[in-house]
């Protein structure tokens, strides 16, 4: 009984969710019909205004076209009757002159006969209708405005419906992403004269592939474009991909979104670790200051340990100037480095690919480095006196300098100092380049074959400095690495 039911409460729940659905489908049906008689409306009424426009195009054409036969009608009659009235004028004293002519040469009289032959001969050399031309002044065709509206009616009969445009294809091998921008490309299966604009959509995405149902970021909507192909600038890569779908728009009516591809936009993004810096360095994400202080507060924060013993050989100020192979820095959970170091290192290890990024300085800092390092880099060892950094480095304690150090070797660069350096790193090839970031002018190469994954690395002491990451590898950079792939390094003694 009990299992009859609870089958027959499945069935109950069933049916009513079946029921839910139908009826939710009838209110959809409802407001179907609704839109579908609201659109239908509107389109008429579209519809009726177009060719209430076309009319009024084609009762302007006309007359203007009747006001040009009336002026080319008046001007040829005002022609032609003043033609007309000079003839008749002239036929008029032609014919007095004839009747005179006649009447002289009855004359019996001799003596007045030679006179008077005289003056008709004068009177007919003189006489207007010897004058005249008698070739009309204006002609009486009017054919030149004559028209043939074969082909415009023609056109007239082939309006019909706009069509809905077809779908845009993508070209994923003609996009590029290059110096923070992407370019996409598209093409339509077939030309279409009717395409107005193009709009583009753009969303950031955490993976490769088609986009998900549920995605983090929204799209980001271009509109009004009018080539096949628009370039996206003023990015920041801080994801790996973007996602790119796009729909051609006539007049009336959009047609379908191509479908979506996803173009990879890597950029190297990391923040400095601020848990593990010198105790000297007050570190933001991705910037750092230097901070006087920071060693005497250790001091003190060490003062006030309870269970440390108070013999001279651990004294507080002993333990801070400490030789680094008798003791520690005491500071808990940021003993990274210590002593002269001043060193902060990134949180993202690079272990692959081309990686690019830039730091801005204070040039006034009293010294200054910047560079990678491996992750067994020793918390007393400075940048670039041992195997397991290099770096570039400013020197403004007496004189102004910058070096290109690496197991304590230094090379000095003759190049003037920038405020503002970008680093690039190709893992696979071991090149680690320092650039000029505002003319891309490459101040130093360093050529050699990473053991192991190494990480941004710097050194501030007295000064501070920011990083902006998220950067791809400017195209500039990329091409002067491809011209330099097959030369040697000048800078092999510094490997």
């Amino acid at each position: 009984m009990d299992d009859q039911k609870e089958s027959l409460k499945k069935i109950i729940t069933t049916l009513a969710l079946k029921n839910e659905e139908i009826q939710n489908f009838i209110c959809c049906l409802k407001q179907s019909l609704e839109n579908l008689e609201a659109n239908s409306n509107r389109v008429q009424e579209d519809l009726e205004s177009e060719f209430s426009s076309l009319h009024a195009v084609l009762d302007e054409l006309k007359e203007g076209m009747v006001t040009r036969i009336k002026q080319e009608r008046a001007s040829r009659t005002y022609e032609l009757q003043n033609q007309l009235s000079a003839c008749t004028k002239a036929l008029e004293s032609s014919e007095e002159l004839l009747e005179l002519a006649n009447q002289t040469l009855c004359s019996s009289e001799n003596e007045n006969f030679t006179q008077a032959a005289k003056e008709i001969k004068d009177s007919v050399t003189m006489a207007p209708a010897f004058r005249l031309s008698l070739k009309a002044k204006a002609s009486d065709s009017m054919n030149h405005m004559m028209v043939d509206f074969t082909h415009e009616r023609s056109m007239l009969q082939a309006i019909t419906f706009l069509p809905v445009p077809a779908t845009p294809e993508i070209h994923v091998a003609e996009c590029q992403v290059f110096d923070n921008t992407v370019t996409v490309v598209w093409t339509l299966p077939e030309p279409d004269s009717k395409i107005d604009h193009y709009i583009l959509e753009h969303r950031r995405t955490n993976h490769d592939g088609p986009p998900r149902a549920r995605e983090d970021y929204p799209w980001m909507v271009v509109e009004g474009i009018k080539e096949t192909e628009y370039t996206l600038t003023g990015l920041r890569f801080d994801t790996r991909y973007m996602t790119f779908r796009v729909k051609a728009c006539n007049k009336a009516v959009a047609g379908e979104f191509s479908e979506p591809v996803t173009l990879e936009t890597h950029a190297f993004v990391f923040k400095l670790d601020a848990g593990s810096s010198h105790q000297n360095l007050k570190v933001e994400d991705l910037s750092v200051e230097w901070d006087s202080s920071g060693g005497k507060v250790a001091v003190q924060d060490i003062r006030k340990e309870k269970n440390r013993t108070s013999s001279p050989m651990h004294s507080p100020a002993r333990t801070a100037m400490m030789s680094p192979k008798r003791a520690p820095s005491a500071r808990v959970g940021r003993d990274r480095f210590t002593a002269e170091s001043y060193t902060v290192l990134g949180d993202t290890m690079i272990d692959a690919g081309q990686q690019y990024w830039e730091v801005r300085f204070d040039k006034e800092s009293k010294a200054f480095a910047a560079g990678v390092a491996l992750r067994s880099l020793g918390r007393f060892d400075q940048l670039g006196k041992s195997n397991a950094s290099w770096c570039i480095h400013l020197n403004n304690w007496l004189q102004q300098s910058l070096t290109a150090k690496h197991n304590n070797k230094a090379r000095t660069l003759d190049c003037p100092i920038p405020d503002r350096i970008g680093i690039y790193c190709n893992y696979e090839e071991g090149t680690l380049s320092f650039y000029n970031s505002r003319t891309k002018t490459l101040l130093h190469t360093f050529r050699t074959k990473f053991q192991q994954p190494v990480i941004p690395a710097f050194m501030v002491w007295n000064g501070s400095f920011s990083v902006q990451t998220g950067l791809q590898v400017p195209s500039i950079v990329l091409s002067g690495q491809k011209r330099n792939s097959n030369t040697s390094s000048s800078n092999a003694s510094l490997t």
